[in-house]
């Protein structure tokens, strides 16, 4: 998904208490959805309530209310918003025709004649999401693609589940770092001025030790708490009848490689998948559309992947309208004037940079809208301390893959947690939005390269040059 930097002009919004009054909303949305989510509840409805409540609380501390309303309003009804609730809708819907028309059975008569147990699963998982990852550019495409087929083929296959989902979000977090089409990947070279290619090229240094770390964390979790099931003792659900489905996620793929719009691509693929299962008759017409007269209420696929879309679409419509406000406060401008003023080394640059980014992201929860907010105060202070311009979308982008990857408040996160509910046909339970952020190694082992980077200047080069 390519990046859409139009963003529109918000009014500039007081509170009552000043920064701290700015903050206060947030500090009770962060606070309500991690005690939602340490008490193991995946449902991102449950976050709905803790919404409205830092909502309601930031109008009654803004000075003017009018335009806070606005603001709510505006950050609502933003492009980006509308373009993924609109791709969770048709993903979700795609990921039911897919468990309908026996693709998940199809994996698991594969994985049958490749004798393939559900701790190898969850390795072969995560090399699969990394590929697709790289492909679409998009972890949101990965997470929807990949989740339905996926996570309930490798539960029934006995794999842990926590680990299962950390592998999917995993694979996925390896393309939004990498991929050349990838949103961060792009907003973070643009907003440097970078060369795309040559920062794709740098960024090999970080994300293959990352990736060799996540691969040996899978491997010990999967092997020390697999229930080692074999495909023969479920061989009873494996089939290979729902095979032709394959082709459904790879043109959907093929798509995307052509530089499709992610909706194009989503859409394309469940008209394909529809024709596609009804020809080969692995879809029912009543699954398709059928009438209950008696309830006055029609049934369909389609009307049960919008169902299963709704929690996660308010979800995010709310948080976006309570973002928007942090934005319109100016608090984050007043952050960035203060870290320009301390910075006198490019060590001290880079740490700087690193740390802003990390409070735009952990603030606004939304890396691109952190990566734009800091563009300026990034560039400004790198060119001053000689940090090269790759270097410095690196280090945004390192930023931009770790929070959002691994805390349970963040979008990806919660996507992933529900995305799990894909296991219920098959009575596999969900894993909460605090187990995938444990388990998505990748995002630690990128954490660690971070850490590396800034504390032993990992990648830099001696000279000022713009390949580090």
């Amino acid at each position: 998904m390519k990046l859409e930097a139009t963003q529109e002009k918000l009014p500039q919004i007081q509170f009552y208490g000043g920064a701290f009054g700015a903050l206060l909303p947030f500090l009770v949305f962060v606070t309500g959805v991690i005690t939602i989510a340490l008490s193991g509840a995946p449902d991102e409805r449950g976050f709905w309530p803790v919404l409205i409540l830092a909502l309601g609380l930031g109008l009654m501390l803004c000075k003017d209310r009018s335009a806070f309303s606005e603001v709510v309003i505006s950050g609502m009804s933003q492009k980006i918003v509308m373009i993924m609730i609109t791709a969770w809708i048709l993903a979700s819907i795609i990921g039911i025709l897919m468990t309908l028309t026996g693709f998940v059975e199809a994996l698991i008569w594969i994985s049958d004649q490749i004798n393939l147990s559900g701790t190898g699963f969850i390795i072969a998982t995560f090399i699969i999401c990394c590929i697709v990852s790289l492909s679409t550019g998009s972890s949101f495409a990965t997470i929807l693609i990949c989740s339905p087929l996926l996570y309930p083929t490798g539960g029934i296959l006995g794999a842990h589940l926590p680990a299962l989902a950390g592998a999917i979000i995993g694979g996925a977090t390896f393309g939004d770092f990498i991929a050349p089409i990838s949103d961060t990947t792009i907003a973070s070279a643009l907003s440097q001025d970078a060369e795309i290619g040559a920062t794709i090229k740098s960024r090999l240094k970080y994300v293959l030790p990352a990736a060799i770390f996540a691969l040996v964390c899978y491997s010990i979790v999967a092997f020390g708490n697999g229930a080692e099931m074999k495909i023969s003792e479920t061989e009873t659900l494996g089939s290979p009848k729902g095979l032709p489905m394959l082709l459904v996620p790879a043109f959907i793929i093929y798509l995307f490689l052509k530089g499709k719009h992610l909706l194009h691509g989503l859409l394309f693929g469940l008209l394909f998948g529809t024709i596609l299962g009804f020809a080969l008759g692995l879809l029912p017409l009543d699954q398709i559309i059928s009438l209950d007269l008696k309830n006055f209420a029609a049934k369909s696929f389609v009307i049960d992947g919008i169902n299963r879309a709704v929690g996660l679409s308010f979800f995010t419509i709310l948080l976006m309208g309570l973002v928007a406000t942090l934005k319109a406060s100016g608090l984050m401008n007043r952050l960035v004037d203060f870290a320009a003023a301390r910075a006198k080394t490019k060590k001290h640059a880079e740490g700087w940079i690193a740390t802003v980014m990390s409070i735009a992201v952990l603030l606004t929860t939304h890396s691109i809208v952190a990566i734009l907010m800091v563009t300026d105060f990034t560039k400004k202070t790198g060119t001053q301390l000689g940090v090269s311009k790759i270097r410095r979308a690196n280090l945004l982008s390192l930023i931009a893959c770790i929070f959002p990857f691994v805390l349970p408040y963040f979008i990806p996160v919660i996507l992933m947690a529900n995305m799990t509910n894909t296991g219920q046909e098959f009575d596999i339970p969900q894993v909460s939005p605090l187990e995938v952020g444990l388990y998505n190694f990748m995002s630690w082992g990128l954490l660690l390269m971070a850490l590396i980077t800034l504390l032993f200047g990992w990648g830099r080069t001696k000279k000022i040059k713009d390949n580090g």
